[in-house]
């Protein structure tokens, strides 16, 4: 069973990746207005404080279901699966007996911590204890559904990932519009989004067991798979660390500083931003499986692959995330209103900047995760995070609550210059500063700068009612289109314009017939 993936089954595998995000993020964003005007924005700002308390937990679920997806990739064989259902049975026990205990902890205990923290009162947190319980359940059911998770992952069955994701989406969106109606409170948002979560893990159990049922084995504890688990793991669990202060950092000081709608403003700001930024990232997600297969290769494949890699996700993320910032206010106008328009439209631009600086280290953060080399990507995570909640707990005290974003950009920053450090300590190669600067640098550069010269010259548009989502849909489809034309463009400026144009061409071929995929 051992899975060689060529260029083909690369960009199939993307695609799959991007059309279970497109269809999985659309329903919530297409919610969430008619989520906030039922619960209203303290309601909706404690769900995303509860959210935020809960997020710890992920470093936890995502380090055990990165470190299991290598060690089965690795194990693919029929001879190596003894060895692999052993890693599997490890992992299912710790996502049971440690998971478990961490949700306990959180159901029980974090309450009256958030509301000593976070000064949570009123009618709006009165359900405080039923919402971390819900929350803490849906997180243990995404913590054992990492672990099978793991067994698509390692064959890189993105199809059935595709499907799971989807499924559970659908069933939170559906309870959501059936449910909240019923009872708007924050613990019902909560319980809608963690009943997807348990139908992510019913399907990934099901299919499992159909499809792979012999790689499967029940909880049990194996020394050595243990060991390995815990040495990948374990730095894996220091860069998450620095990617929850990275990510959480504002959300926690606005609710101890601030009212709750001010949590609400910076979540919808942030989970617009969160879409675009983590739609492209599903789509270079597959490189994680595909550089766990290339350890026997020679340096030269390998930098010629990643950087390759990177200029294409990067050119996708400047024009995806650029295409945000000129119609930030007409975007926010038209789907959640003109106070939440009027409040968030600076710091959406800002997160979208942010997003677009922190691509530069998503590809390498894959390869070096494939090559076991955790403690570098805890390096990159960690001084983000130092960077970014030291940045916030100044600025925020001082400039207010629409200072938010801005400590995300001097993090993004911190985390490209250590980026651009480690890829130079890990390739000794001669001209690797030239390829960085082309394949990594340019793009992010291009892209910035092309948005921020349109928002100049679109962005700011008066307008005397909502504008209309021709209006927002178009102008973000050119916006994007310019900046995507104009990184291309800066590509063929530089000596590696031949790769660049090989690469691009291929894709468009693999997809313009319309094959299937």
């Amino acid at each position: 069973m051992a899975l060689k993936k060529g260029p083909s089954d690369l960009l199939g595998n993307s695609a799959w990746n991007a059309i279970a995000f497109a269809v999985a993020v659309l329903p919530n964003l297409a919610i969430l207005p008619f989520v906030i005007f039922r619960l209203g924005l303290p309601a909706f700002g404690v769900a995303g404080l509860v959210t935020a308390c809960v997020a710890p937990a992920l470093m936890f679920s995502s380090a055990l279901g990165l470190s299991t997806a290598r060690e089965l990739a690795q194990r693919l064989a029929p001879s190596d699966r003894d060895e692999a259902r052993r890693f599997f049975a490890t992992a299912l026990l710790l996502a049971i007996a440690v998971g478990g205990l961490i949700a306990a902890l959180l159901g029980f205990a974090a309450a009256p911590l958030a509301r000593l923290g976070f000064h949570l009162d009123g009618p709006a947190a009165a359900d405080l204890e039923l919402a971390f319980a819900l929350a803490s359940a849906g997180w243990l059911s995404q913590c054992v559904f990492a672990v099978f998770l793991a067994l698509f992952t390692a064959r890189q069955d993105y199809r059935r990932i595709a499907a799971i994701s989807i499924a559970g989406t659908l069933v939170a969106a559906l309870a959501t519009l059936l449910l909240i109606p019923l009872s708007p409170r924050a613990s019902t948002f909560l319980g809608c989004q963690a009943l997807g979560f348990v139908t992510n893990l019913v399907m990934a159990v099901y299919w499992s067991r159909r499809t792979i049922g012999e790689w499967l084995a029940p909880p049990a504890l194996d020394r050595a798979a243990l060991h390995a688990l815990v040495r990948l793991g374990g730095w894996q669990l220091a860069a998450q660390s620095g990617a929850l202060f990275a990510g959480q950092a504002d959300r926690y000081l606005l609710g101890a500083l601030l009212q709750p709608q001010f949590v609400g403003f910076y979540s919808v700001a942030q989970r617009l931003e969160e879409a675009v930024y983590i739609g492209v990232l599903k789509i270079g997600e597959i490189l994680f499986p595909f550089f766990s297969t290339l350890q026997k290769e020679a340096d030269d494949r390998k930098v010629d692959l990643l950087l390759r890699s990177s200029w294409i996700l990067n050119v996708l993320a400047a024009s995806a995330l650029g295409g945000v910032i000129p119609v930030a206010g007409a975007l926010l106008y038209r789907w959640t209103g003109a106070e939440v328009a009027a409040a968030a439209e600076l710091v959406l631009v800002v997160l979208s900047i942010s997003g677009i600086l922190g691509s530069s280290a998503n590809v390498f953060a894959f390869y070096l995760l494939s090559q076991g080399r955790s403690s570098s990507n805890a390096l990159i995570s960690l001084l983000t995070g130092v960077f970014t909640l030291a940045t916030s707990a100044v600025a925020l005290p001082y400039f207010g609550w629409q200072a938010a974003g801005w400590s995300s950009c001097v993090g993004m920053v911190a985390q490209m210059l250590t980026t651009v450090f480690l890829l130079r300590r890990t390739f000794n190669l001669p001209g690797i500063w030239s390829r960085v600067a082309h394949f990594v640098l340019l793009p992010l550069g291009v892209g910035i700068a092309v948005a921020l010269a349109l928002r100049g010259w679109l962005g700011y548009a008066a307008f005397d009612q909502a504008p209309s989502w021709w209006y927002v849909v178009s102008l973000y489809a050119v916006s994007a289109a310019a900046i995507f034309v104009a990184a291309v463009a800066a590509s063929q400026l530089g000596p590696y314009r031949a790769v660049c144009w090989r690469d691009l061409r291929a894709i468009v071929v693999r997809f313009l017939p319309l094959k299937a995929v």
